[in-house]
């Protein structure tokens, strides 16, 4: 039995095995119905449960497809309905759910919840966000750019806008990867320190660059993400959005970066605000590419945390 957590936590000839197979899984479905079962069916028998503490599309709908898809069944609980950490222990939640399902994916907001769970718990578990990181993403995103173009290995990667969770989760690839990651945004919003540190002790070059122009230049990637969380009130979205206009990706931006560059967003994206529709509907954007990559990255991730 296998957690995954974050991608700092993993060994990189794991992660790289991960990758391996989500390509194998996409290849071998091409041009399948979406319902049509995989061939190799790892979760067969097996239920999973996927809990939600925050609001979710992409992470819903990705991961319960890919329990069908791999022959398992899969339990979607929400935040209002289980109220971990409130009523029950999360300790208590992990013994008690570990005896009802075979797997544990959880969407939360507090990295300890998650830590705490995958602590107490006698089934895997798997980190489908926290306040603090966003590792399915990368993944996802790690595997687009190497489907598009090839090797990370030495890239440059500019991350534009809120240092965040998804951020954190950059620097963590960008240490384990091996590609340069220069982040642009205000100072008030740069990513954590520990996460910058992770990245630098791992050989990564990592830039704190506070023009978005000098930062675009020469990019290999470029990613962003919403401006905005959901419980921000309309005077804190007024704030941010003043904050963080300087860093909106649009053409003159991409223009700065290298010819091929690809650019990347985590969706949902508020169009005209972090990028505007000419970026996300032209040539260099790979978002639904990298959206339809976390159904197979995710899979992988599941059958990999079965894997004795």
């Amino acid at each position: 039995m296998r957690h995954f957590l974050d991608i700092n936590k993993t060994d990189i000839a794991e992660l790289n095995k991960m990758l391996d197979q989500a390509n194998k899984t996409k290849s071998a479905r091409a041009d399948l119905p979406k319902g049509t079962l995989d061939q190799e069916k790892p979760l067969t028998g097996k239920m999973i449960a996927l809990i939600f503490e925050k609001p979710s599309t992409r992470t819903r709908v990705s991961f319960d497809m890919g329990v069908r898809q791999m022959g398992g069944q899969a339990m979607v609980l929400s935040g209002a309905e289980m109220q971990i950490g409130h009523g029950e222990s999360i300790a208590d939640t992990a013994r008690v759910l570990s005896r009802y399902v075979d797997m544990i994916m959880i969407r939360t907001f507090a990295e300890e919840t998650l830590l705490e769970l995958a602590e107490y718990s006698d089934v895997p578990v798997i980190n489908g966000l926290t306040d603090r990181s966003h590792p399915c993403q990368i993944m996802a995103d790690i595997m687009t750019y190497q489907e598009k173009c090839g090797s990370i290995l030495g890239k440059k990667v500019v991350w534009l806008g809120d240092g965040n969770n998804v951020c954190s989760s950059l620097l963590h690839a960008a240490g384990q990867f091996g590609f340069n990651l220069t982040f642009s945004g205000p100072q008030s919003l740069e990513p954590a320190v520990e996460s910058v540190a992770y990245a630098r002790s791992k050989g990564s070059k990592v830039e704190i660059e506070c023009d978005a122009r000098k930062a675009a230049e020469g990019a290999d990637l470029i990613l962003t993400d919403t401006w905005l969380s959901m419980h921000d009130d309309q005077a804190a979205r007024a704030r941010r959005h003043n904050l963080l206009r300087p860093y909106q990706v649009n053409a003159e931006l991409m223009k700065l970066a290298n010819v091929d560059a690809i650019f990347m967003h985590c969706l949902p994206a508020h169009r005209e605000e972090e990028v505007t529709s000419e970026v996300l509907d032209g040539p260099n954007s790979v978002v639904f590419d990298e959206a339809e990559n976390r159904l197979h990255i995710q899979k992988s991730i599941m059958s990999w945390c079965f894997e004795r």
